[in-house]
């Protein structure tokens, strides 16, 4: 496979940033293509379980755990005060595959949709201070820029423009 394309989706807290990544994962695998995603998550969290395994390999301070089954596996790496790897380490330790799926790291350069819902944390636009934001998808109808509007729940008008801003569909 060749190197994916890169796609993202940006927007403020309950902007409906994951309900359409999950939505567009769902239609362009649909269409054939192997997607990835990487999620940003601006907090703490963690995915293992207290007393599990795992928890306790982490707990004892292994540096990465694995853990692997005959359906998937998932390898954990621990920080300990390391700074946070930056977008492009971890773009790199994904597996070859034909779109990588963005959401959050809003800052970074890549082509994006921003989302925004009327119940959003924050309304502020982000489009008019980046020029990496394409397009919009709303739940809400949206004057005020030059930008490709989708409405956020129409998902397969979304995926054809994704599929031909980043050039899937030639590829």
């Amino acid at each position: 496979m060749t190197t994916p394309k890169i796609f993202g989706i940006a927007g403020w807290k309950n902007s409906g940033k994951t309900g359409l990544a999950v939505r567009l994962v769902t239609e362009l695998t649909r269409r054939g293509y192997r997607v990835s995603t990487i999620k940003h998550a601006h907090h703490d969290f963690d995915i293992d379980k207290v007393g599990a395994d795992s928890y306790r390999h982490r707990q004892a301070g292994a540096h990465e755990v694995t853990i692997v089954s005959g359906t998937r596996y998932a390898i954990m790496h621990e920080l300990r005060g390391a700074p946070e790897p930056s977008f492009a380490e971890i773009l790199a330790r994904l597996a070859p595959c034909d779109l990588v799926l963005i959401e959050g790291y809003k800052r970074e350069p890549i082509p994006k949709i921003e989302a925004r819902r009327l119940e959003a944390a924050n309304r502020e636009p982000l489009a008019p201070t980046d020029p990496h934001i394409l397009a919009i998808a709303a739940d809400h109808k949206i004057s005020d820029t030059n930008l490709e509007i989708f409405d956020l729940d129409d998902t397969v008008t979304i995926a054809d423009f994704v599929e031909r801003v980043t050039g899937l569909k030639s590829a």
